[in-house]
């Protein structure tokens, strides 16, 4: 059987009596950094008085795991096996899907604990009344990916959630508060750990306030959705508008899905002679 387990994204003491009985349990432990999980391990056991030292590592991260798959078996299964991104929720912007859809194509039993997330823990924090929101992980570093990115979130009529490192948290920032300078942000630092702090102002504000910060830690960013003024535009509105036919022919296909030509032609043919 295949385990998930979450560990903690700060403090030590988030982690679960049902996490820790498991990873007592675990014969063989994948890991996104087997030293990571070691050295976790070992703060987990003298905390708690137990002994990780007789369990197998091994390696499974988005550069390995497609070789790692092809290696494994049913049998592999056969011991209790547990999979452990360095911090958080495995399969939340961390590796450990593709070893969840290899269990479910081949019928091997597996469970997810729950336990630490950072993006649900800010959404709480944040204090935005939204009920839906959009993940987005990290975004490109640069180019036309990123900025087409940005966009994305910048329009999502939901709450956009990002994770930032501190070096790029500022141009981001910057970049928020040119495209929409009165925007609102959440930000969250180091959650769960000694040092976590909280803001939440416009953009612009944000961007000045720090300018004057030296920025460190890891970051959840929340973007407020787009404020959407009126109300929704319906096919005939768009027909009664005095614009060219060819105009609206576009603007109705856009909506329906329909061929320009053919929404034109249905125009034409409304147009008394």
């Amino acid at each position: 059987m295949l385990c998930l387990v979450p560990t903690p994204i700060g403090n030590l003491e988030d982690i679960s009596k049902r996490s820790l009985s498991v990873l007592m349990d675990a014969e063989l432990i994948f890991c996104e950094d087997t030293r990571v999980t070691k050295k976790l391990l070992n703060l987990l056991g003298e905390k708690n008085n137990l002994d990780f030292s007789n369990k197998e590592y091994k390696s499974f991260h988005s550069h390995n795991e497609n070789q790692i798959l092809q290696s494994l078996t049913k049998e592999t299964f056969t011991k209790n096996v547990v999979y452990v991104s360095d911090a958080g929720m495995p399969c939340v912007s961390d590796p450990g899907a593709t070893l969840v859809d290899y269990c479910i194509k081949n019928n091997i039993a597996y469970d997810v604990l729950p336990g630490a997330n950072a993006i649900l823990t800010a959404y709480a924090m944040s204090g935005f009344t939204h009920t839906t929101f959009s993940f987005y992980g990290f975004l490109d570093h640069k180019g036309a990916s990123r900025a087409s990115k940005l966009n994305d979130v910048l329009n999502d009529d939901k709450l956009a959630i990002l994770y930032e490192s501190p070096h790029r948290l500022l141009k981001l920032l910057e970049e928020l508060s040119i495209k929409d300078a009165n925007r609102t942000i959440f930000l969250a630092k180091e959650i769960s750990k000694l040092h976590q702090k909280t803001y939440k102002n416009s953009a612009l504000a944000l961007f000045n306030e720090f300018k004057e910060i030296n920025i460190r830690g890891e970051w959840v960013v929340i973007v407020e959705p787009k404020e959407t003024v009126g109300f929704n535009l319906e096919l005939d509105d768009i027909l009664s508008l005095d614009i060219a036919p060819k105009i609206k022919a576009k603007l109705v296909a856009k909506m329906t899905g329909q061929s320009i030509k053919e929404v034109y032609q249905q125009i034409l043919d409304r147009i008394p002679e």
